[in-house]
């Protein structure tokens, strides 16, 4: 049975997106070359391992950010939220007495419904997905300052629960299971499956994706719910791998999931976006991170530069991406031009 063949449209965003992707690993070695020449024990098992470990939340937000995003929505919520279910982990393990994977599920429960809250309200009234999840970007992560008075932070966790933060499985830190088991997941539905590709049909055009005869607005609430999950999934390694939780856990990590989503290729508009883009674009943000960190030049201000680094290289990789467009259309409306129809180039 042969297989049906795709359209010219499709056919030529998926040769857009290699060669973003392609860009993207370009990248990325570059940043490995420069900073295991230059920097301190860079290249090393243990370096590689802490690396992982550190770039798990942020590498969850991002894979559940990028649906949100397909479908032309935002999310600026997710880091309030994985301050929130740390809290409240902490808070049913220490003040309740529950065992920790109770705990555990009550933080995901907890990261469910603030996802299913902003759904609601983006999907049931309406509301534009910016100016919500601004709302309860600043909602949730009062409910945790409230819920600690600002100060309180819960550490001393099990042993057992500390595992998911420091401990191995076949040699590989815990987190790398957790994110590799999530990218595949996605990439699964976001690539394989008609649950998937209505994203991208609900980002290119909602009400085409309506009169097509797609559920619109369960899929819309469908992202926000699994990205308020994850949320729930990243609090509790947060929490394993520093021992503590307090509520200023995740600042930040709402942004630096978009920025990878959007260095990875993905249309802020919707529509575009690809899992293995995503990848590329918080492992060039992490080895960023870690590398400056590790240059005896920048050690005093790594914080500040890989700010402004990451800043420079989402600019690089988004100007580089619109030459290569921009060359291959050039290069493509060359090739169809013949001599004598008034279309080829006129030479000087």
């Amino acid at each position: 049975m042969s297989r049906p063949k795709s359209s010219p449209a499709a056919s030529r965003l998926r040769r857009a997106s290699r060669r973003h992707e392609w860009l993207l690993l370009g990248i990325l070695a570059a940043e490995v070359l420069v900073f295991s020449l230059a920097g301190r024990n860079f290249l090393t098992a243990d370096n590689i391992a802490n690396l992982v470990r550190h770039s798990t939340e942020i590498g969850l937000l991002a894979l559940v950010m990028l649906p949100v995003i397909l479908t032309g929505g935002i999310d600026l919520s997710v880091g309030s939220l994985l301050g929130l279910c740390a809290v409240v982990f902490g808070s049913i393990w220490r003040d309740w007495g529950w065992p920790w994977p109770l705990a555990a599920g009550g933080a995901l429960v907890v990261g469910a419904l603030g996802g299913g809250f902003n759904a609601s309200l983006i999907s049931g009234l309406r509301l534009p997905p910016l100016i919500v999840t601004l709302a309860t970007y600043s909602l949730f992560r009062g409910l945790a300052e409230a819920l600690t008075r600002g100060t309180d932070a819960f550490t001393r966790f099990p042993e057992s629960f500390l595992f998911l933060g420091s401990g191995r499985v076949g040699g590989i830190p815990v987190q790398a299971w957790i994110l590799g088991g999530a990218a595949m997941l996605l990439w699964l539905s976001v690539h394989r499956m008609t649950w998937g590709r209505s994203w991208r049909a609900i980002g290119f055009s909602p009400e085409g994706a309506l009169h097509a005869g797609l559920p619109v607005s369960r899929r819309v609430v469908t992202t926000y719910v699994v990205a308020g999950l994850a949320a729930g999934v990243a609090a509790l390694t947060y929490a394993a791998r520093l021992g503590t939780a307090k509520a200023d856990a995740g600042t930040g990590y709402e942004l630096a999931a978009i920025t990878a989503v959007v260095l990875g290729g993905a249309s802020i508009f919707g529509g575009t976006g690809t899992v293995a883009g995503t990848l590329l674009g918080v492992a060039i943000i992490a080895v960023l991170t870690n590398g400056l960190g590790r240059l005896p030049a920048t050690l005093s201000i790594a914080g500040e530069l890989s700010g402004l680094c990451t800043g420079l290289v989402l600019l690089a990789a988004l100007a580089g991406s619109a030459f290569s467009d921009w060359w291959a259309g050039r290069s493509s409306r060359c090739r169809g031009a013949t001599p004598g129809d008034g279309t080829a180039p006129t030479p000087t």
